[in-house]
């Protein structure tokens, strides 16, 4: 990225304080660009050159700043910077720095908003945390349907450059309900005369203010828009959510899931890797590792239990294969539970298909298991060359294959029927149960097989 490529350069000039240079090296680059220097740059160096930026700049550079790099600058800037850079931002970018924010510090910043901006954040914040509502911006352009193009097009060249996008132009009625949407494409090829009634087509998609913002990206999928407007319980248009702020809201979503299903509680996402101190790694660490470690203990139990009902010698035969089918089934369980949290995140499957998903997992567990299995006997029979062990791994790989892929099919699905996260308790309770439960399978079949023969 130019950002980096540059940054030996900006900093030579940050150190021998050739501002005037840094200036205009700024000049030609983009706000994406600058906000990725700043934040390489010592933080006692980041006001001074956020000062020296144009004050549009300024205010572009910093909405793509990450949350920390925003709250530092806010430190280390006069109330005057701070008030203009807040009231010039996105209302949806705003909302979003003022939800990070201690309550103390977000009641300093709405009293430097002008009265306008401080009602709509107030409006804004005023909505459910993770809502669509807490996403919107109430800057857009909407139109009454008996104008004609050319009102229009003047009403946009007037009104249109703080407008969040101008790809979609909203038609509403006299009491505000939103009734239309229109390209912007329709307007500039349409004739002068032509009134927005004819070029309404009746059908269009809109999201509630008070829906999750997982709905929001499920629509945004489905019906591939770079915009969707935003009304209320009573088809009034409040506001428009736009793909930039779906793309922020996957990221942070993809990131919680990805440390969800290591078992890392989800906050650890909200500090940079770097920026967490010790005891905050772990403490959002140590909650499932002692889960996981209490829960070990029972297959420590397990072992000792059949340990003490079957020979000294058949013991120590069968642990040599113990890593194996316990590893077998904790993969093949992973395996399912991340093909099943995707299938619910995604709506493909509801927590209602319980029994057709857990018949299907079932019966892969059947195929993959014979299939481990015929190479677990042959295996095992080159290692200890006795056909018993060789039935009893056989069998066992079987029965763990079916047994892991139908529990972890069906966690997910409980944990989404109570209302739980179930990519938090997913992989860690796979984990424990396969461990426990493998062993308790294995050590049955093995005696099962010794009694009988």
């Amino acid at each position: 990225m130019l950002g980096t490529t540059i940054l030996p350069e900006i900093r030579e000039l940050i150190e021998k304080r050739h501002f005037t240079e840094l200036r205009e090296v700024f000049s030609d680059m983009l706000p994406a660009d600058i906000a990725e220097v700043l934040v390489e740059i010592p933080e006692q160096d980041q006001a001074i050159v956020f000062r020296l930026l144009p004050h549009a700049l300024a205010t572009d550079v910093f909405e793509f700043l990450d949350f920390d790099s925003q709250k530092n600058l806010i430190k280390a800037l006069g109330k005057e910077e701070v008030a203009s850079i807040l009231n010039d931002m996105s209302e949806d970018d705003r909302t979003a720095l003022l939800e990070e924010l201690p309550a103390a510090v977000v009641k300093q910043m709405l009293s430097l908003l002008s009265p306008e901006e401080r009602a709509t954040a107030q409006s804004l914040l005023g909505y459910p945390p993770n809502s669509v509502g807490r996403l919107m911006t109430t800057d857009y352009i909407d139109v009454p349907p008996d104008w004609t193009v050319k009102q229009v097009l003047d009403y946009i060249r007037e009104n249109g450059r703080d407008s969040e996008t101008l790809n979609v132009i909203y038609v509403t009625d006299d009491k505000g309900r939103l009734i239309d949407d229109i390209k912007i494409r329709e307007f500039l090829l349409s004739p002068l005369d032509k009134p927005v009634s004819d070029l309404m087509k009746g059908h269009f998609v809109s999201l509630n203010v008070h829906d999750a913002q997982e709905t929001a990206i499920e629509y945004f999928k489905k019906y591939a828009r770079v915009a969707l407007p935003v009304t209320d319980s009573n088809g009034i248009l409040v506001g428009i959510v736009t793909i930039d702020d779906v793309l922020a809201v996957i990221e942070q979503e993809e990131t919680k899931d990805f440390l969800s299903l290591g078992g890392v509680q989800t906050r650890a996402a909200e500090r940079t890797y770097f920026d967490s101190p010790l005891w905050f790694v772990v403490r959002n660490r140590i909650g499932w590792l002692l889960f996981l470690f209490v829960g070990g203990t029972l297959t420590g139990n397990v072992v000792k239990f059949f340990h003490e009902s079957i020979s000294e010698a058949i013991a120590a035969a069968l642990a040599v294969f113990t890593p194996l089918l316990i590893g077998t089934g904790g993969n093949t369980g992973s395996q399912t539970v991340s093909t099943i949290i995707r299938s619910l995140a995604i709506g493909e499957i509801e927590p209602k298909d319980w029994l057709k998903v857990l018949l299907r997992e079932a019966l892969t567990g059947v195929t993959v298991g014979l299939i481990l299995g015929i190479i677990g006997f042959g295996w095992s029979f080159l290692t200890l060359n006795h056909w018993r062990f060789s039935i009893i791994v056989g069998i066992s790989v079987v029965a763990i294959c079916i047994w892991s892929s139908a529990v972890a099919s069906q966690i997910p699905i409980l944990a989404e029927r109570f209302g739980l996260d179930a990519t938090v308790l997913s992989a860690p309770l796979i984990t424990t149960l396969v461990d426990a439960t493998g062993l308790v399978i294995y050590f049955t079949i093995a005696k099962l097989v010794f009694h009988l023969y």
